[in-house]
């Protein structure tokens, strides 16, 4: 395939870029991912840290959106070598001075281990579990109008508070407040902010809909699945390939960026609205 045929680029390999680049593969488009490293991955990554032969995870390590993504869902990554372990609970959250919450796939055992709180909290997530698929398709779509209106509207209802105030207002014990809390950390957010109880809620839902796997032999085995995959599309991938400038990549009609605000500014430049700038870096 030569440089003026391609329809798209994609700067960088981690599982959004792969994921975006099999989306265009799939629909027909020519497409070529380029990555600095020399491995595939970006989050999604392995080494040997410790012993010879043991493999850890160096970023992310647990996948719930792995199977439970409206997207991920689609692929035939098991086609591709991926291998999903599921462990008996999701979630184990240390306390100072009484035993670890636990959050089980099931909603009534996960209850028994909160206390006073069980009912107020399997009233927060319950309506929810059914349904997790609907309300993460319409929760990590774009903004639009939803297709399952009252579900999203039920969820927005506990979405908008901060994560300590939505536990303050339901629960009146440590234990669910620190489960709520540890699920809403992921934000990576003050959790005296606005909407954090909204990833809280998410997080804790999807433990009860899946078990959060990890992937056998290591996260990078996800990139590498989708790598497979991709090039079954007739989609490219060079690695050890930087980009420092939106001039030195080949002709496409398109580029995207799987990278840090702080690289799409430094390589795009002045392409980039002016606007934009500020709040890039």
């Amino acid at each position: 395939m030569t440089a003026s045929q391609l329809d798209a680029l994609v700067i960088g390999s981690g599982p959004n870029g792969l994921a975006a680049a099999i989306e265009l593969a799939r629909a027909g488009h020519s497409v070529r991912v380029l990555e600095a490293a020399s491995e595939i991955g970006g989050g999604t990554r392995n080494a040997e840290l410790t012993l010879p032969g043991f493999v850890h995870d160096v970023c992310s390590a647990v996948h719930p959106m792995g199977i439970l993504s409206p997207f991920y869902t689609t692929l035939p990554l098991a086609e591709h070598g991926l291998e999903w372990i599921r462990p008996g609970a999701s979630i184990a959250h240390p306390l100072d001075d009484g035993p670890a919450i636990l959050l089980y796939r099931s909603l009534a055992k996960t209850a028994e281990g909160l206390g006073r709180d069980g009912r107020a909290y399997q009233r927060l997530v319950g309506p929810f579990v059914d349904r997790a698929i609907d309300l993460l398709a319409d929760a990590m779509a774009p903004l639009r109008i939803p297709k399952h209106p009252v579900q999203m509207a039920r969820f927005g209802l506990r979405a908008a508070f901060s994560a300590n105030r939505l536990a303050r207002l339901l629960f009146r014990e440590e234990r669910a407040r620190a489960l709520l809390a540890g699920c809403a950390g992921h934000s990576v957010l003050p959790l005296s902010q606005p909407l954090t109880a909204a990833l809280g809620v998410l997080f804790a839902v999807t433990g009860h809909a899946e078990d959060w796997p990890v992937a056998r032999g290591g996260s990078q085995n996800i990139a590498r699945a989708l790598a497979s995959y991709l090039r079954t599309l007739g989609g490219e991938i060079e690695t050890e390939h930087r980009v420092e400038r939106l001039a030195d990549l080949p002709a496409s009609r398109v580029v995207l960026f799987d990278t840090s605000p702080e690289q799409l500014s430094r390589i795009a430049g002045d392409a980039l609205p002016a606007a934009n700038q500020p709040a890039l870096l």
